[in-house]
């Protein structure tokens, strides 16, 4: 397995192997891998890549002030021994100081059709530090395509939509999201909760499994079923910061829970914000 520190270096390496006719697969990361990561990589193998390049860089653009950048978990010994054992053909570990110019000053940003709201509404000018270190990832590996886990349901919508509307040479495939036994989305923050966070984070999953089941019935009222989930998640211990149902293409607000719509959590275990979806 190849390791990359130096954007330019990569960038040429990558262009030779598409100019060999070489497929290669992009798995951007933000690091301290766990199972969720190594399906992307899966799901590039599948999808028949012969370079599988996956980034661990924890980006500063996306996180706000008051936000965990500086906490967030970093490994990367520890991240380079699983890519390499999961299969990934070449790691990429850049620093703030060479993905950013002293005097960076353009930006990819969303017009807040798809950013506005959800975690876009509640992280100020996330998405722009998303969206911008994606089309730097996309521009210095020339992926074939690139995958993005369905966790990150927001994300990955607006990361479809920038490649559509900027004619990104790639497609964008997304993986469903890995569960612990117990129904716990996989995520970094995981690794910040304590033994009775976990137990009440357990909510999240459990909303869900309930709110598929009820759209299998038949389309209900949203209004009445978003406050029955955001009183359940209370009870469990949560901070609720929201209850979304949205249609699963455009993040549009529904009226109603029925087959097809995205429903998306996010709230607070202690001090951790978790976030999980399912599309019903």
């Amino acid at each position: 397995m190849r390791t990359f520190n130096d954007p330019n270096k990569l960038q040429r390496w990558a262009l030779a192997q598409r100019l060999a006719g070489r497929k290669i697969a992009l798995v951007p990361t933000m690091g301290a891998l766990h199972e969720g990561h190594l399906s992307l990589i899966a799901a590039a193998k599948r999808k028949g890549a012969d370079e599988i390049v996956v980034s661990v860089f924890v980006n500063p653009t996306q996180f706000g002030p008051k936000e965990d950048y500086a906490q967030y978990p970093r490994d990367h010994r520890a991240d380079a021994a699983k890519c390499r054992a999961a299969g990934a053909t070449a790691i990429f570990f850049p620093t703030p100081e060479n993905m950013y110019a002293p005097d960076h000053s353009v930006w990819m940003v969303e017009d807040g059709a798809l950013s506005g709201s959800l975690c876009g509404a509640r992280r100020p000018g996330h998405f722009r530090g998303v969206c911008t270190v994606v089309a730097k990832l996309f521009n210095i590996v020339h992926p074939n395509f690139a995958v993005f886990g369905q966790k990150d349901y927001q994300q990955q919508t607006i990361i479809r939509r920038m490649v559509r509307d900027m004619n990104f040479d790639l497609k964008i495939v997304v993986a469903p999201i890995v569960r612990e036994p117990s129904g716990l989305a996989l995520s970094s923050r995981n690794a910040y909760l304590s033994g009775a966070e976990k137990e009440s984070a357990l909510a999240l999953s459990r909303a869900l499994k309930k709110l598929k089941a009820c759209a299998k019935n038949g389309p209900r009222p949203w209004k009445a079923v978003k406050e029955e989930t955001w009183d359940e998640l209370g009870k469990a211990g949560l901070r609720v910061d929201y209850v979304e149902a949205v249609d699963a293409d455009t993040l549009a607000p529904v009226a109603t829970l029925e087959k097809g719509v995205a429903v998306l959590l996010a709230a607070y275990a202690g001090k951790t914000r978790l976030i999980d979806n399912a599309v019903m």
